[in-house]
């Protein structure tokens, strides 16, 4: 069995970075199919959901979910609804939190957000016709048993929603906003509004694959740790890149007084946490006898992350 200390080295090599690419293009083209053309009434909202969903995203938790699903045996055809759910649930998530009651942004993915171009109205709708969307791609996707079905849906609701949800880690962040906060009042912020959706993907993956309760348990410990990372080193990009590599506005977060692991540990403190959290989500997976090459490059790939 690996260590984590063993996959210090580069390990998304060539055959993992073609198996996520493959993963993405699957993604794409079932997004695709899911979606209701632009020119489907009524064609405004429809035209905000496909210029926020189609706008070049990383597509990070639906890859992390097929990789998940298929380390521990599941056919990508039966993941592939879910996986595409929680893009479609990351999107909704996204289109309301640049609205200006919210982070008030004007750039997302490298393009105006869908407020700014389509108005706050229609942006809001978009928002929540992808919420929708993304139950009923679950809900009815035939590949998956009833009991399957039910429990998935349970898992992304709680992830969406609150009280332990992305929701809950929106509001905790909002009333964080321009005041002091701990450190443990940081990790529950990202915990709930990045942590959980992550974890949510994982989880989700293995559950479809019909992983064991030992298996469950290892895979959510390294969703939880994966997630932590992801906003940190998400922090760490808000000071650190540009606009044109970001994809989005830079140094929002320090203007609005977000609570960020830069703004309360330094950066250098926040690259070692970073490593910390990435060492955590590799040590979870060493329990796991199963081939988890692509979860470790997943990881390694968000500590590696330039935008």
């Amino acid at each position: 069995m690996k260590t984590s200390s063993e996959v210090s080295s580069p390990i998304a090599g060539a055959e993992i970075s073609k198996k996520l690419a493959q993963y993405r293009g699957l993604v794409e083209a079932r997004l695709e199919k899911l979606v209701p053309e632009e020119s489907a009434e009524p064609k405004g909202v429809h035209s905000a959901i496909r210029w926020s969903l189609f706008a070049g995203g990383k597509r990070f938790r639906p890859l992390l979910l097929l990789a998940a699903g298929e380390a521990f045996g599941a056919e990508t055809d039966r993941l592939l609804n879910t996986a595409c759910a929680l893009e479609l649930i990351h999107t909704y998530s996204l289109i309301h939190d640049d609205l200006p009651s919210m982070d008030d942004d004007d750039l997302r993915r490298g393009r105006q957000t869908a407020h700014k171009r389509f108005g706050e109205a229609t942006a809001i709708l978009a928002g929540d016709a992808l919420q929708a969307l993304a139950f009923q791609a679950i809900a009815e996707d035939e590949k998956l048993e009833p009991q399957v079905c039910a429990q998935v849906v349970r898992e992304v609701a709680r992830a969406a929603g609150t009280p332990v949800g992305m929701v809950a880690g929106q509001a905790f962040d909002l009333e964080a906003e321009s005041r002091d906060v701990s450190g443990n009042e940081l990790e529950r912020i990202h915990r709930h509004k990045t942590g959980a959706l992550v974890t949510c993907a994982a989880r989700c993956g293995a559950i479809i694959a019909g992983a064991t309760d030992h298996e469950l348990e290892g895979v959510t410990r390294y969703g939880r740790a994966l997630g932590l990372l992801f906003q940190i080193t998400d922090d760490l990009l808000d000071v650190t890149a540009t606009a044109e590599t970001l994809g989005k506005t830079p140094g929002k977060d320090a203007r609005s007084r977000k609570a960020t692991y830069p703004a309360l540990y330094g950066i250098d403190a926040t690259r070692e946490r970073a490593q910390a959290a990435y060492d955590e989500a590799c040590a979870a997976l060493d329990g796991i006898q199963r081939e988890t090459r692509a979860l470790r490059a997943i990881a390694q790939l968000i500590l590696e992350r330039r935008a």
